[in-house]
């Protein structure tokens, strides 16, 4: 059965210097009913910083990272900015979580990116362990030992419950994840996913992943929407977008974003993406995207367009489209289209 969409607007994270509009986009989408606004982080600003900014400047808007990067900070320091928010904002957090890759975990917090299924398990329980504070939090896996007794230990660690009382104990949790086991994963121990991208028009990708998922289980996927006439040159910047993360973000040998472009069809075009991206070859590695596959993930063209490629996205597992713009007329045109605003 059909289902009626949500709007959220992704923000993503700063790139040579903060965006001047920020906040006021933050407050037209509270204006215009979209449910969520997300902030993220890469190797430069951090999510929960301007997510806090924008709490003190709305009331209604839930607040979401898309994504918190697990190596940043150990699980309790997260639960510990997660529930502070939470009682500032008066319980609209959504904590988005995301292993990264190796390239960022190993290069920029020094830290080792093996076992991502199962330091995201550990991670997302020890986070539950200090929203519940049900008990003091321990935890006996190999990745985030609690207390810690390792090499270097004074073996005085006990394990604490913390001082703050969290205002949600249930804060939802969401994973950013593209392989079908961390998907798989969100299913089973989170209340929400983050693709970073989705196609309503191939559903098997996904679907044996996101088999257990609860009823309420919520989806937020990253769309593309843009009200033209030009249907072509408004996929170019999906299209560029698409040429750096499948072409640049990761090593030859291991690229999360390029094996998915593969499982969802493109195996031959993300391979020669990859091939004239490391040979920099920038701009014909994003022209061989295929207009097809942005098409598919996308929304692109005139009004009409656009409102009969939603009914697609309406007969998915997915409940949010979230928006990646910085333009309060572009949100409001899509505020009109997908949500009659």
């Amino acid at each position: 059965m059909a289902r009626d969409l949500k709007l959220g607007l992704q923000l993503g994270y700063w790139q040579a210097q903060p965006p001047s509009n920020f906040l006021g986009v933050a407050q037209e989408a509270e204006r215009l009913g979209y449910d969520i606004v997300f902030t993220a982080e890469a190797w430069g600003s951090d999510a929960f910083t301007p997510l806090t900014w924008i709490a003190a400047h709305t009331e209604r808007i839930r607040l979401g990272t898309a994504v918190v990067q697990l190596s940043a900070r150990t699980p309790t320091a997260t639960a510990m900015h997660t529930l502070t928010l939470d009682h500032l904002s008066k319980g609209r957090v959504t904590l988005g979580l995301g292993v990264s890759g190796p390239q960022v975990v190993e290069g920029w917090y020094g830290q080792p990116f093996g076992k991502p299924i199962s330091r995201t398990r550990e991670y997302v329980d020890i986070v539950r362990q200090v929203l519940r504070r049900e008990a003091p939090v321990q935890n006996d896996g190999p990745h985030y030992p609690l207390p810690y007794t390792g090499e270097g230990s004074w073996g005085m660690g006990k394990p604490l419950r913390p001082i703050t009382h969290p205002l949600r104990a249930d804060v939802p949790i969401f994973l950013g994840a593209e392989g079908p086991k961390n998907v798989a994963l969100a299913a089973e121990m989170c209340q929400g996913w983050l693709p970073l991208y989705y196609s309503p028009f191939r559903q098997e990708v996904y679907a044996e992943s996101l088999a257990k998922a609860p009823a309420d289980f919520e989806i937020c996927a990253g769309v593309t929407i843009s009200i033209t006439d030009d249907v072509k040159a408004g996929l170019m910047p999906m299209k560029a977008m698409l040429g750096f993360y499948i072409g640049g973000m990761g090593s030859r040998k291991r690229n999360f974003h390029k094996e998915l472009m593969a499982r969802m069809g493109f195996e031959a075009e993300a391979d020669k993406i990859q091939e004239l991206f490391f040979e920099g070859k920038r701009e014909e590695a994003i022209a061989m995207v295929p207009d097809e596959f942005c098409d598919e993930i996308s929304l692109v063209g005139p009004v009409e367009r656009v409102r009969e490629r939603l009914d697609a996205w309406r007969d998915t597992p997915v409940t949010h489209l979230l928006v990646m713009s910085h333009d309060p007329a572009q949100m409001r045109t899509i505020a009109e289209v997908v949500l009659g605003a």
